[in-house]
Formats: structure tokens, sequence, C-alpha cells
């Protein structure tokens, strides 16, 4: 496994090394070691997936609060994503900062979120699944999120959005502090 660090503050691309043969690839996915040693998160408590029917479809921007932040490991398992994160760490050097990763099927690469970010991301394809390692159960209670189109981020998103919940489109814009 190789971690790549990104322009925000302990988030980290992690691309696996697949050996390939006749038969196709394999790889590894997580390895409690490896990731210890790069001073990553190891132990995640759940592991969720989902489907988007449709281009265009966006998630997020979603965070838990403390003391329920999450830790979470995306993959893209089928099609493609834009996947944004915005550190919300009001300590970090990158506070208030956005970034943007294109993930697709088969592109052996995991974005690690860190604690104390939003999340979301925009589909690029239909027909398109994410899988999320998450270090602490989901509590309604300490769910936040930012609006995809907050002016104080001025996320440029890979295309246009057509499918979004209520939900992630009444976000208030964030609030410093």
């Amino acid at each position: 496994m190789r971690f790549i660090p990104t322009t925000l503050k302990d988030a980290v691309l992690i691309e696996a090394e697949p050996r390939e043969d006749h038969r196709g690839w394999f790889e590894r996915t997580f390895c409690e070691e490896e990731m210890a040693k790069a001073g990553l998160a190891t132990r995640f408590v759940q592991h969720n997936s989902s489907y988007n029917h449709a281009v265009g479809t966006l998630r997020g921007m979603h965070y838990q609060r403390s003391p329920h932040a999450e830790v979470k490991v995306i993959t893209c398992t089928r099609g493609r994503i834009h996947d944004v994160i915005i550190d919300l760490r009001p300590d970090s050097p990158t506070y208030m900062k956005w970034e943007g990763f294109d993930l697709r099927a088969g592109d052996h690469r995991q974005l690690y979120i860190p604690e104390g970010f939003a999340h979301g991301y925009l589909t690029l394809e239909d027909a398109t699944a994410v899988s999320y390692l998450v270090s602490t159960a989901y509590t309604p209670g300490a769910e936040g999120g930012v609006r995809w189109d907050d002016p104080t981020f001025g996320i440029a998103w890979a295309g246009g959005v057509s499918v979004i919940s209520e939900k992630d489109a009444a976000w208030p814009d964030y609030t410093p502090g």
C-alpha cells in the first residue's frame, strides 16, 4: 500500500499495489500494520455502501460532531465519482479548505478522510456504487452538514447536480467557529 499526502492536513490517498497474473489481480485494501505505521486510524466499526442510479447524484456534505466524529475510508466500487472533502477543524492549518478527487472502480485508490472533515461526492456515471469504512457508529444526534454549493467554500464540482436529497439541499451555509 502506498500512502500519498493530499493538500489537506491528515487526508491521504491510499493506493493499493495489485499483483497481477493470468487470472487477473489481487490487492490488499486494508492492512492494520501498514496503516498504523502511516499514522492512520485502524479501527473501523461499520462498513457502509451506497448505490446511485443516475449520473449527477450528489450525496453530501456530511460530518459527525465530536465525540462521534468519524474517520472514513472511501472506495468507488462501481462507476466513477468526484469525491470532495472540507477540513472543518478550526486548529488545522488547512481549516476551511477543500479538495476534490476523482475515484473510479478498478483504479486501486481509496480516500482516507480524518475526523473533522465534511465529505460528499458527485456521481460521474450511472449505476455508481461507493464503499465506506467508518471508525464510529452513526449517531443521528451528532450529524451535521454543509450545503454542497456553500459560497464560503466555492467547491468546483466536476459536473452538474441533477439528483440530491431534500436534506442535503437544505444544509445551511457554514458558520466558522
